[in-house]
């Protein structure tokens, strides 16, 4: 395969609350490192379809899938027009406007996520033309959206999530998560990185796993 200009392949949904947190953290090992990070699409909404959100999922799940599949055909629709380098500050202007706000009382957490108003600011943010907002609520991009999570899954096997990682794509190993509930400081994030990387590259290694030991740390959620 062509080798690639970035470092890292980041695969997220902007409504994963836990692919918020570990980007987050590759954000500051690639400070510290020097890496670059290609920004790249998985959809829950894709990732999921065919199963029965009625029996499988709690009650809002459809809703926010649906919502992250907006906010990704959004981004596509900025990757395509400005390139790659313009997910990298979508993606932080649509996990700021969702996981760094209080929580108001008697208000629907995530109500006008996905909207065009909340689309519309998030794209300024980030620097980039207001009308993308109309990708929302077209399927151009849908295929590109399918296939990308297919790529992803692809690295890892079906029976993950969100994020997934790969390091020195395309050839390079990948694993999905970490699954972190805080996002760490620069020393841990070396320090979890490292050990990451550790158990990643050594081609016997399955899976370490354990059940959550706490919520994800964020403003929204507190």
């Amino acid at each position: 395969m062509e080798s690639s200009p970035y470092d890292i392949e980041f695969y997220w949904d902007p409504i994963c609350p836990f692919a918020w947190i570990t980007s987050r953290w590759v954000m500051l090992v690639a400070e510290q490192r020097g890496y670059r990070v290609d920004w790249r699409f998985i959809s829950l909404w894709f990732l999921n379809s065919g199963r029965d959100y009625d029996k499988e999922f709690p009650p809002q799940y459809l809703s926010l899938h649906t919502k992250g599949l907006r906010m990704l055909r959004v981004a596509a629709a900025a990757r395509s027009a400005h390139g790659s380098d313009s997910i990298g500050p979508l993606y932080t202007s649509f996990g700021e406007s969702i996981w760094d706000r209080a929580r108001q009382p008697g208000v629907d957490t995530f109500d006008g996520i996905g909207g065009r108003p909340h689309l519309r600011a998030a794209l300024s943010r980030a620097g980039l033309p207001v009308a993308l907002a109309d990708a929302a609520d077209a399927d151009a991009f849908d295929d590109e959206l399918r296939d990308e999570t297919q790529r992803a899954l692809a690295y890892t096997g079906r029976e993950v999530g969100t994020p997934i990682v790969v390091f020195q794509p395309p050839d390079g190993f990948a694993f999905f998560g970490p699954v972190i509930s805080r996002i760490p400081d620069a020393t841990d994030a070396l320090r979890l990185w490292d050990a990451v990387t550790t158990l990643g590259t050594w081609p016997g290694f399955a899976e370490l796993k354990r059940t959550m030991r706490e919520m994800p740390r964020l403003r929204l959620l507190e």
